[in-house]
């Protein structure tokens, strides 16, 4: 149960749907012939049970914080479980696994902010921009990401997006009004995608068309808070723009 325990952890704080939490968790125990094993899943939280007349009683909780998704160590964990199903490992080298699943490491800091700056530039240019104007979000999107990393974990949520969308909003309003983008509209759309909780978003929508209302609920609203801040970032930045430089170039 502890095994089945820290997979459904791995998977709940890297992104994965309830479901599939519930059901990798069910399989591992399964196998291993646990069958008293029950798994109640939310969004940010886990609790198990198990016992009977002929197995050892177990009850934990853990609790899991909402954090940033990392689909490697998602896809990762799926694996391991279809290969525990076919017996390829015991329950101590299952749990051997998931600690080097849980130490694998992201990508470095370099390639997250080029891949921000790069992810800019070309959603810029879906939305309509032209090759200036995605410069203009490649370069915001650049401090956007710098930004992410130094203030990411010192500010709140709330505060974090409002002040990242507003920083991206006043550079390229400054890099219009020097002539460097020419449509700001479509700088600040591209900028500022990689803000947008995407994961989280589709997540919600799948969990609540799996019947998990609870934790639908709670990431869709963790989503849509996340889009009312970005929106009140880029009206703020916005705003300043107008008072300190004029708003006639903003289009």
């Amino acid at each position: 149960m502890e095994t089945a325990l820290e997979a459904g952890h791995i998977l709940l704080e890297n992104g994965a749907e309830i479901f599939r939490v519930e059901e990798t968790m069910d399989r591992i125990c399964h196998h291993y012939g646990l069958e008293s094993g029950n798994a109640f899943v939310l969004s940010n939280g886990i609790f198990v049970t198990a016992g009977d007349t002929r197995e050892q009683v177990f009850a934990k909780v853990q609790h899991i914080p909402v954090s940033s998704a990392q689909l490697d160590k998602v896809v990762a964990v799926n694996q391991l479980s279809r290969e525990i199903v076919q017996g390829k490992y015991t329950v101590q080298e299952a749990g051997e696994a998931l600690k080097r699943i849980r130490n694998m490491q992201g990508k470095t800091r370099w390639a997250r902010i080029l891949a921000s700056g790069l992810g800019s530039g070309a959603f810029c240019v879906l939305f309509g921009g032209n090759l200036q104007d995605a410069f203009s979000a490649s370069a915001a999107g650049l401090l956007l990401y710098l930004f992410v990393l130094g203030m990411g974990e010192r500010l709140s949520k709330i505060v974090f997006n409002i002040a990242g969308s507003a920083l991206v909003t006043l550079l390229c309003g400054f890099l219009g009004f020097v002539g460097v983008g020419v449509h700001m509209n479509f700088m600040i759309m591209g900028s500022i995608m990689p803000l947008i909780p995407g994961v989280p978003f589709v997540n919600a929508i799948r969990d609540m068309a799996n019947g998990d209302y609870i934790s639908g609920s709670v990431r869709m609203l963790d989503a849509l808070l996340t889009f009312v801040c970005i929106a009140i970032g880029v009206g703020l930045g916005t705003a300043l723009l107008h008072g300190g430089m004029g708003g006639g170039y903003l289009v």
